[in-house]
């Protein structure tokens, strides 16, 4: 049964930091990750998540900073760590010359699974991820979808109390990232915390609480709606068959944030403004651009994430003009 709701932290992190030499790779990371939840760790590629992940499995050393993870120091316990957690990359690290059920038998063993119980466990998760017809295949056969289902079993086999995802679904098509979320959310309902890393926003929709990490930090907790209404953007969007010529009327707007293309629509997004269908239509009526719909649309994650981003950056350029 899934325990999420409580107040238990399975994963606990106080100004985690790393360096590899005089990089930096984490600088100021702090989690509070509870029982039975899918937290979601966000950022652009070269954020520190990947970094993070591994310092939290016990693999890396954290430079600074202390944690726990299941229950145990990650700096003291990482090898007690390793056996009670899951672990998954975005790059498929099983044996393609082993069949599916051959991966599942071997990473069991290596779980420490006896053979007593080894049959029950995989044919449990050959049932669980949609594994049955593809079970005697050559997994080095399988497309890149089903790749990541057999490695997701793998990763769970010995049922642990923790599964950490590393960018789980990059370079899987649309499809196959909907059903492995899919995955993901039984996964959790059966009582498995999960901690994925992703640089695809939309996928943040699909967790009970998220942190943004940008430079090695974290720059935002909470769950979805929590983090849009802390944010308190609006956004306006609008069609137009004069999309670049409206951007750049947008842009220099006062309050405008960002402004944003998909084909004919755009969507410009608004910090401190109380009526923002009305200033964009301002801004358009005086640049003679016609506009066929303009209408308040909901502000997603991704949004609120550029927003957060683009802060950071100007306020880094501020400092650093300062400093010159």
């Amino acid at each position: 049964m899934s325990a999420l709701g409580s107040d238990e932290l399975v994963v606990e992190t106080h100004g985690l930091s790393r360096r590899f030499g005089n990089l930096v790779a984490v600088r100021d990371v702090s989690l509070a990750v509870r029982r039975g939840e899918i937290f979601g760790v966000l950022g652009p590629n070269g954020a520190g998540k990947s970094t993070t992940i591994r310092m939290l499995c016990g693999i890396l050393d954290p430079t600074g900073g202390r944690g726990t993870v299941v229950g145990h120091d990650i700096l003291r316990d990482a090898e007690l760590i390793k056996r009670r957690i899951g672990y998954m990359t975005q790059k498929f690290s099983l044996y393609e010359d082993l069949t599916v059920e051959e991966n599942l038998r071997f990473y069991g063993g290596i779980y420490g699974i006896g053979r007593s119980e080894i049959t029950a466990r995989v044919s449990a998760r050959v049932e669980a991820i949609g594994l049955g017809e593809r079970r005697k295949q050559i997994a080095g056969t399988l497309s890149g979808g089903w790749k990541q289902r057999v490695a997701l079993a793998c990763a769970t086999i010995h049922a642990p109390p923790l599964l950490f995802l590393d960018e789980p679904t990059a370079g899987v098509d649309p499809v196959s990232r909907r059903e492995f979320w899919d995955h993901i959310h039984r996964i959790a309902a059966e009582g498995t915390t999960v901690l994925v890393t992703t640089h695809y926003m939309d996928e943040a929709e699909r967790c009970h609480r998220l942190a943004f990490i940008f430079r090695g930090e974290t720059i935002g907790t909470g769950t979805p709606t929590e983090i849009i209404a802390k944010r308190g953007l609006t956004v306006v969007e609008l069609e137009t068959t004069a999309a670049l010529a409206a951007a750049d009327a947008l842009r220099v707007v006062p309050n405008v944030e960002e402004v944003a293309h998909f084909g004919p629509v755009l969507r410009v997004g608004f910090r401190g403004e109380t009526d923002p269908v009305t200033v964009v239509r301002a801004a358009l009526a005086k640049k003679n651009i016609p506009a066929t719909r303009i209408e308040l649309d909901r502000p997603s994650v991704e949004d609120v994430f550029v927003s957060m981003v683009r802060e950071d950056d100007a306020a880094r350029a501020e400092r650093e003009a300062r400093a010159a």
